[in-house]
């Protein structure tokens, strides 16, 4: 269980991440969305369409982590210089600080994490605007995410899987494990996830009239110390029980610093497959040099020689394949990559406008009791709250 000096330990982790990702420089190359209608979840969108852009190009949604911006996510990961490269457009859904005081997506709060309702529905109503303003492909949908990112981009499979065709999930969290700050917490800690059935069944009851299921990416650090490889474990169980796959995978590639294993249907079509990178923190892979060169490292964004952007891409037959060596060049961490970085799940400072779907404090003195008092201490004491 967590202790209070280690939350207050884990939160000015944060605030040092933050004064770093907020000293280092980025390019904005990313544009403004615009108006997208309904926005229960109070979201921001920003998106980049390649000036090359055909009709019928496929869409990449990319959600961010916490204490990141859509711009500094997309300098990190390279994201829109593959998407100028090859030809498709990218939808930035942006989480807001009044939503999220760590500019988290909230995968914990169950306003946000239903179908047609909170985020969820905001994100879903951004992908329709792109989808009627830019010609997209309506089959060729596709998400990834980070961290909080990374949960809340498992949140929108299982909530909306008919709208995407994969998805790709950087050490994030299985769907539905948590509603709960509290929850939230253990979670990332690996502590309390359920059994392989009940996960499945999780997604299963997200979005019950669901004709199918897209194929599932899991990358995660083994040693991320922020949220616990067995997160990547629960995941891999989670769409393997939806997709009904067998319970090993049917093959295994090993490298130096890359574990892949790939679950496949009866037809052969890979179902899960889950990336496990040797030493790497939390984070997401980029390979800042070499042959596959994309993306800056910044905070959370570990120049390992792998590129998680240009693989994931690939997998999706969104970018051609050029001699691609990630599994083969890798390159031995440096000392700063292993240190503990955290990102926590911090409650909107106060709730949104979002027909009453998420609840509001009760009336009184406001100070939470019990462990959510606690934990709002170790906020304030961080100077977080």
């Amino acid at each position: 269980m967590r202790t209070l000096s280690d939350t207050i330990a884990r939160l000015t982790a944060i605030k040092a991440a933050k004064r770093q990702s907020a000293a280092s420089p980025v390019v904005d190359r990313l544009s403004e969305l615009g108006p997208f209608g309904p926005n229960p979840g109070a979201l921001q969108g920003r998106i980049h369409v390649p000036r090359t852009a055909e009709r019928s190009m496929p869409l990449v949604v990319v959600l961010h982590g916490c204490t990141q911006s859509a711009a500094q996510y997309d300098s990190g990961s390279g994201w829109s210089e593959l998407a100028d490269e090859a030809g498709f457009a990218l939808l930035f859904p942006e989480q807001a600080q009044a939503n999220n005081l760590n500019r988290c997506f909230n995968w914990f709060e169950s306003g946000d994490i239903r179908r047609d309702a909170g985020e969820a529905a905001s994100i879903r109503h951004m992908i329709d605007r792109m989808i009627a303003s830019h010609a997209i492909d309506r089959d060729r949908v596709y998400i990834t995410g980070l961290s909080a990112g990374g949960a809340m981009a498992a949140v929108m499979l299982a909530t909306y899987p008919e709208v995407f065709a994969g998805g790709a999930i950087i050490a994030g969290l299985p769907y539905g494990v948590a509603t709960t700050i509290p929850e939230a917490f253990d979670r990332m800690r690996g502590h309390g996830l359920p059994e392989a059935a009940a996960l499945g069944r999780l997604v299963a009851g997200a979005a019950p009239d669901a004709g199918g299921w897209p194929s599932i990416s899991i990358w995660h650090g083994t040693a991320d110390q922020t949220v616990d490889m067995a997160n990547a474990g629960a995941l891999a169980e989670q769409w393997r029980q939806i997709h009904d796959l067998p319970s090993e995978p049917v093959e295994q590639r090993q490298s130096a610093r890359m574990t892949r294993r790939i679950w496949r249907d009866g037809q052969g079509r890979v179902g899960v497959e889950q990336v496990l990178i040797e030493g790497m923190g939390h984070g997401t892979p980029i390979a800042a040099s070499g042959p596959d060169r994309l993306g800056t490292a910044r905070p959370y964004m570990l120049d390992v020689g792998i590129s998680s952007t240009r693989d994931i891409a690939r997998s999706w037959g969104l970018a051609s394949d050029p001699a691609m060596r990630s599994e083969a060049v890798g390159r031995a961490l440096d000392a700063d990559e292993l240190l503990v970085t955290d990102e926590m799940p911090i409650r909107s400072p106060r709730p949104k406008a979002d027909d009453g779907v998420r609840s509001t404090p009760a009336s009184g003195s406001g100070k939470a009791s019990g462990i959510q008092g606690v934990i709002e201490d170790a906020l304030r004491k961080a100077g977080l709250m």
